[in-house]
């Protein structure tokens, strides 16, 4: 059993398309680069892509956790900066419609890795399946990934109101992406707020906005990290400044969640039960 706290944030959107993996990825290297072990976890069980946007290739995946027939040290990946990768299984249909068992089994194996990490990150897939729910409940941090368009926003919403009315998660920290000015940013904000405040009973909070940079479209086609491709661009920075308030967050030591047995394994300190 670990007795090292660990920051655990799963990265979430509502919907596809609103570049959550990208902003996962980069600000785990980011994270990184401030010298925190940081594990990410591809929590999209069934369209991995962490490993693609870091130019890595996965030769275990967390099927073979499942199976018994691989570790999770044996599956991780070594990415940019020191950042650590649990690869997930592509197009692994067994992999996209997990029992809650096997959530579990996953989610116990990772006991073994809490003395090793400051951070997990969760990146998990879009949409508000059982398996989103299911990460999201158990972390600490729930971030939520919006940019300018009507169905993010709408999506967005409608998975903090599952997350905050049926699975009791209280507080979500947002960050709109894409934008074309701070501004944009702060009105993404403000009108998922505004529908929060009214019908959730749970705190919103603003932790920046990442601008939109062609240079991220650059860095995909090269399979490199934007923090490792442009880092002086204008969206490395905002992503690292965003990493470094979520640096500041305090660790949580009472995780909610189904899965709380197991982040109580990682987040246990010596003398408490």
């Amino acid at each position: 059993m670990s007795s090292h706290p660990v920051k655990v944030i799963a990265i979430t959107g509502g919907k596809g398309g609103v570049g959550k993996t990208n902003i996962s990825v980069n600000l785990g290297i980011a994270l990184a680069q401030m010298r925190r072990r940081v594990v990410l976890m591809d929590a999209d069980l069934g369209l991995a892509n962490v490993d693609l946007l870091l130019g890595l290739q996965a030769q275990f995946t967390l099927a073979d956790v499942l199976s018994g027939a691989r570790t999770l040290q044996q599956v991780m990946l070594h990415g940019p900066s020191g950042l650590k990768v649990i690869p997930a299984s592509s197009g692994v249909q067994k992999m996209a419609a997990l029992s809650a068992g096997e959530h579990a089994g996953i989610i116990h194996a990772f006991s073994e890795l809490g003395d090793q990490m400051d951070v997990l990150l969760i990146d998990t897939a879009a949409g508000i399946s059982d398996t989103v729910v299911s990460f999201v409940c158990a972390a600490q941090e729930a971030v939520i990934v919006v940019c300018d368009e009507p169905s993010s926003i709408t999506d967005a919403y409608a998975l903090m109101k599952v997350l905050n009315k049926d699975n009791g998660v209280m507080r979500f920290r947002v960050i709109a992406n894409m934008c074309r000015s701070v501004a944009e940013g702060q009105r993404l904000f403000n009108k998922l707020n505004a529908v929060c405040e009214r019908f959730l009973d749970a705190s919103i909070h603003y932790i920046g906005a990442v601008p939109f940079d062609e240079n991220l479209r650059k860095a995909v086609q090269s399979r490199k990290p934007l923090l490792e491709y442009a880092p002086r661009s204008k969206a490395a920075q905002a992503i690292s400044m965003i990493a470094q308030r979520l640096d500041q967050l305090p660790v949580q030591r009472n995780a909610k969640g189904h899965l709380e047995f197991f982040f109580e394994r990682l987040l246990s300190v010596s003398g408490q039960n």
